[in-house]
């Protein structure tokens, strides 16, 4: 009986993530549109990230935005993503001590 559950419980979470998958790339959508949704990751990301950037220390949070504009530095010049992460935590960590 869980078994049945379980299959059913997937089955319901599954199905409303694949059918647009099928759905979408048979739409054709307007320049403007094609924008916006291209546009939905950066924003996605961003307001995951901002939260974390001003809590680094609660008390001094222009050390996680120091970070933050240092990172973003880092990325506008080029580097490697992983260079931009070592880099924005050095930054922090020089900036905190």
């Amino acid at each position: 009986m869980i078994f049945l559950i379980i299959i059913g419980m997937s089955l319901v979470t599954m199905i409303p993530r694949v059918i647009p998958a099928f759905i979408v790339d048979k739409l054709q959508f307007r320049e403007w549109v094609n924008r916006w949704l291209n546009s939905i990751p950066y924003a996605a990301l961003g307001a995951l990230i901002f939260p974390g950037i001003m809590t680094v220390i609660p008390d001094r949070p222009y050390i996680g935005l120091a970070g933050g504009v240092a990172a973003v530095i880092m990325a506008y010049i080029g580097w490697n993503i992983v260079l931009v992460v070592i880099g924005s935590i050095l930054a922090v960590f020089l900036l905190s001590m």
